[in-house]
């Protein structure tokens, strides 16, 4: 699977350790950064890894910032992103079988390393079921193109 990731200031420990597990997966991926623990604008960190899964030039992105709320309130303002905002391993498994998401935000200063790990298996080894959820996820695609 190819994944896109991507963090600000306030995600990047937890970045680094999600980096370490998609490596340990086999998953090929994309570092959008920051390079580094100086302060950053989280949407400018959100966007690429957005329109880079809305593109179509990865199968799912991974966000990360202190909370994951700005994360993900900024990819979902992108297009074809279904950004989940995802603390605990039974939402993980949810958003992915009924929403399709297609983007993972958590927060580094919610979560600890051992529950994030947890949650990125299960979200990335879990398939959308399709079904009654198609015509929901329909209905999003609808309210996102009116």
């Amino acid at each position: 699977m190819r994944i896109a990731i991507s963090s600000d200031h306030g995600g990047n420990n937890l970045r680094k350790e999600i980096i370490q597990q998609l490596e340990e997966l086999g998953h090929t991926y994309e570092d959008f950064g920051p390079k580094n623990d100086d302060s950053v604008d989280y949407p400018d960190y959100a966007k690429p890894v957005s329109e880079g899964v809305a593109a179509g030039e990865f199968d799912r992105g991974i966000l990360i910032c202190g909370t994951g709320i700005g994360m993900s309130i900024a990819a979902n303002k992108v297009k074809g992103t279904r950004c989940a905002l995802v603390h605990d391993v039974f939402s993980a498994k949810a958003t992915r079988c009924h929403n399709d998401s297609n983007i993972l935000a958590m927060g580094e200063r919610v979560i600890g390393a051992g529950l994030a790990r947890e949650i990125v298996a299960t979200w990335l080894a879990q398939d959308f079921e399709g079904g009654r959820h198609v015509r929901r996820v329909e209905k999003i695609s609808e309210i996102e193109n009116a």
